[in-house]
């Protein structure tokens, strides 16, 4: 049985249900398609937190128990490691395991470019760098220096599928970008009927970790820029909305603000903190409403999200900022894209008026369109891998 490595952060983001979704959706997808799959993830000893953000052993460490807790829950205990730094320290499989799964594996599949060490890259033969932070990648690398270690890599993936074409401003950095999608594990995602269809919600960041992006004398806005521009939204609809929100108490005039523009706030750690727990909170929707990083949205990218495409999977219409994806996946019925607050508003308005057709389309776009066994189908075609 060929051997596929893949490479992201779940124990580095511990509490974050979606986005271990990211990395579980390719090592589940692949492992469908016949592959031994194998999860490898680094982390460093100064990212180490408890439950409190304080930083303590590796060992004793919430980002080490909750890797282990997500790969047993989902089938990949015993083809799953952890490891500390440059290694031989690790949680899982021994690091002599480990390097001898990379010098066996056809691929490595490095999401985010996340192993970065020498010591486990150079053991691949052929690796894949799959981008899910366009625009940041490619203009930090035109900016100068190689912070995501693109030049390790043989191939180069987006989900930026406009790349390359001439409305995106998102620049190739010199190199040729393969677009991909975000995998969706269907029988992971199965429809789902909701107990109040006029609810839009979503589970977003305030920040995210990079800050805004400047790059040839531009600033892009990242998403809380997005919010604001739609902050009176659920004041000006009949309609319900609310945001699992990660966002810094300290940030309370935003709160505040939110809070009396209508937005109903959840807490992320409370509803989405393991793989299982986002699922419910999104299964549980109507449908979702969500903004995008001013990047994606002002290059054309089309950038579509990988949460976005659960709700899809799970019967659930979206109501989603463009960033030009309508080059590329069906809209209209299913995906409602918005770009001021007049069409978010109608749009809202036509999906909680005929939801159950729009919820039948969402599914079939995800079945169309993400279904894991197509999108890693492609993938490994792309990539000239075979099981």
């Amino acid at each position: 049985m060929a051997v596929v490595v893949v490479s992201g952060a779940i124990a580095n983001k511990p509490f974050q249900g979606g986005e271990a979704w990211v990395r579980l959706s390719w090592a589940l997808g692949l492992k469908r398609l016949g592959f031994e799959v194998w999860l490898v993830e680094q982390i460093t000893g100064a990212t180490c937190v408890d439950e409190t953000g304080a930083v303590v052993p590796f060992e004793e460490s919430a980002n080490r128990a909750y890797f282990l807790d997500v790969v047993a829950a989902f089938g990949l205990g015993d083809t799953a490691v952890l490891v500390l730094d440059d290694g031989p320290v690790t949680a899982g499989a021994p690091w002599e395991e480990v390097c001898d799964v990379a010098v066996e594996a056809e691929l490595l599949v490095n999401i985010s470019g996340h192993v970065r060490s020498d010591a486990l890259l150079r053991r691949f033969r052929r690796r894949a760098y799959v981008d899910i932070d366009p625009g940041y990648t490619q203009m930090w690398h035109e900016a100068g220096g190689d912070p995501v270690n693109l030049l390790a890599h043989d191939l180069h993936f987006t989900i930026a599928e406009n790349i390359g074409r001439s409305a995106c401003g998102i620049p190739d950095a010199g190199l040729r970008w393969i677009p991909t999608r975000q995998p969706v594990v269907l029988d992971e995602w199965p429809t789902a009927p909701a107990a109040d269809d006029g609810r839009f919600t979503t589970i977003a960041s305030w920040r995210n970790p990079f800050g805004r992006l400047e790059y040839a004398g531009r600033t892009y806005g990242i998403k809380l820029d997005e919010f604001r521009k739609l902050i009176d939204l659920p004041r000006r609809s009949s309609n319900r909305f609310e945001l699992a929100l990660d966002i810094h108490q300290a940030e309370r005039p935003d709160l505040e603000l939110l809070r009396r523009n209508g937005w109903d706030i959840a807490d992320p750690r409370a509803v989405a903190a393991t793989p299982e727990a986002f699922r419910g909170y999104v299964q549980g929707s109507g449908a979702e409403f969500s903004v995008a990083q001013g990047v994606y949205v002002e290059t054309a990218s089309g950038w579509f999200s990988d949460r976005t495409a659960r709700y899809l999977a799970s019967g659930k219409p979206t109501l989603v900022q463009d960033t030009g994806f309508g080059t590329v996946l069906p809209v209209g019925e299913g995906i409602v894209p918005f770009r001021t607050m007049d069409e978010a508003l109608a749009g809202a308005d036509s999906i909680v008026a005929d939801h159950d057709r729009h919820a039948r389309g969402a599914r079939a776009i995800a079945e169309q369109h993400f279904d894991s066994d197509i999108v890693l189908g492609r993938f490994l075609e792309d990539a000239g891998v075979g099981p």
